[in-house]
């Protein structure tokens, strides 16, 4: 629900009336009674109370004081990624420049004052440049300090200090029906403030990401929205913003990721890079009556496990197919959700106790948690851009087709730049989409002509200096970028 509408909904049910004036005021009637021939009638209006207008006053200024907190801390994430189906044909190929480059936009909050950004990994898994803006302007370069495409979370880094942070609340304590602000830049509106209620928690089973623990909210969430914070009414981020599922963005259900969750992905990937999460090592899904009622136990009474990874921790303190968790660590277990998610709550190397209903009788297992095994996280084309390759002067490269060089005047050149990164040395030392390589020196002090792409790579695999001479329309000329 969008902020203006849910206000005005509130002041609505607020300052209304005994239901039967409203209703009546509503269809045009006259309350004034029974009309006397020759009498002047008048209509009579009915004032809000006091005390309800403070109501909404106070409501409203709740909300206010939420996005004035919060805002500081959002930021619109701007990226770069690369448009494979346009050909990335340059000026001189085309009639317009294209250098194969989309730009897209996202949402993110920072979650420490020396410049780490929480955001979705959806937002920047394909960027080859990523900007990000916080709403006093200032305006960074960043860096991916690591991904979690099991989550759909993302760690930034900016090289920023004293920047204004957001705190991750509690999630587990969040309550449903409590009112909460999302913050972002829907459509690329950046800083946009929407609010609604939470409407549902543990949401799972959409098909969207690996592990799915969701917390849904009417609060309106639209494509640029992804990656935004989630709030509670005390200015505590409660989630993070993930995806929309409806036809019509707004019009459909929004999901954010658990700030619970968020925050251990987090702490793993601004420590180590990456995330470690626990494992139970089970196939697993939710006991409905039917099952229920084939096992002579009661709807709901846990988790039933359907299958067993030889030599993982299940497996090892005697679970099999058939039996149902009824608890984990102590806590009541009613579908796979709940057993999902409290696995993940502990830490690898931890030993949990099992709850198990056998043949319907309950016994006690002890289970040592290992890591879940996940397949490696592939390379973004921004951490693709390592030391020792052009991209890390800020350059993106690709050939020219064989008859193209001397139809426009560029002889033998094999090469051209099909992308410049922002704020990037070679930004800073003019290159532009589109320019031709005509030769290129590096650290060795050998001068290549017409290098190709292969050559350039190998060329910018020095330190320092990289020196080219570049053809850019009817002009040539020498260029040096620094790293």
């Amino acid at each position: 629900m969008h902020l203006t509408r849910s206000l005005a909904l509130a002041a609505a049910l607020l300052l209304a009336s005994p239901a039967v004036a409203t209703h009546a005021l509503a269809q045009g009637k006259d309350m004034t009674g029974p009309k006397v021939p020759g009498a002047q009638t008048t209509k009579t209006t009915l004032p809000p109370a006091p005390e309800k207008v403070a109501k909404a006053k106070e409501f409203s200024e709740a909300i206010t004081a939420v996005a004035e907190k919060v805002s500081p801390s959002v930021v619109q994430i701007d990226v770069s990624v690369r448009d494979e189906a346009a050909d990335a044909m340059p000026w001189w190929m085309k009639k317009k420049n294209d250098a194969g480059v989309m730009k897209g936009n996202g949402s993110g909050v920072i979650i420490s004052s020396d410049g780490y950004v929480l955001t979705n990994n959806h937002v920047v898994e394909d960027a080859i440049a990523i900007t990000v803006k916080t709403k006093d302007g200032k305006i960074f370069q960043a860096k991916i300090k690591g991904r979690d495409p099991s989550t759909d979370l993302a760690v930034l880094k900016v090289e920023g200090q004293n920047l204004t942070a957001s705190k991750l609340g509690d999630s587990d304590a969040a309550k449903v029906g409590e009112w909460v602000v999302a913050v972002g830049s829907p459509f690329g509106f950046a800083f946009s403030v929407t609010s609604g209620v939470l409407s549902a928690k543990g949401r799972g089973s959409l098909g969207m990401n690996a592990i799915e623990d969701y917390l849904q909210t009417d609060a309106s969430i639209n494509p640029g929205n992804s990656g935004g914070p989630l709030v509670n009414l005390n200015g505590e981020v409660i989630g993070i913003n993930t995806m929309i599922l409806g036809k019509f963005g707004s019009v459909g259900l929004g999901f954010a990721v658990p700030s619970n969750m968020a925050k251990r992905v987090a702490e793993q990937i601004i420590k180590t890079g990456k995330v470690t999460r626990a494992w139970l090592g089970v196939g697993v899904q939710d006991l409905t009556p039917d099952l229920a009622k084939a096992m002579k136990v009661e709807p709901y009474a846990g988790a039933l496990i359907n299958d067993t990874v030889a030599g993982g921790p299940a497996f090892n303190a005697k679970v099999i197919s058939g039996d149902i968790v009824a608890k984990v660590a102590g806590k009541p277990v009613r579908e796979a959700q709940d057993l999902i998610r409290e696995v993940i709550n502990h830490d690898v190397g931890s030993t949990i106790s099992l709850e198990v209903i056998r043949n319907g009788k309950p016994y006690e297992a002890k289970a040592v948690l290992t890591a879940r095994p996940e397949p490696p996280v592939k390379p973004t084309p921004l951490e693709e851009a390592k030391a020792g390759t052009p991209q890390s002067y800020g350059i993106t490269m690709k050939p020219i087709p064989s008859d193209a060089a001397a139809k426009y005047g560029f002889g033998k050149a094999q090469t051209y730049i099909s992308f410049v990164e922002p704020n990037s040395p070679a930004d800073k030392a003019g290159m532009q989409p589109g320019d031709v390589i005509l030769e290129a020196t590096g650290s060795d002090g050998k001068a290549n002509a017409n290098p190709s792409t292969e050559q350039m790579i190998k060329i910018a695999g020095g330190k320092g200096q990289l020196l080219m001479r570049v053809g850019r329309k009817d002009a040539r000329f020498f260029v040096v970028i620094t790293k």
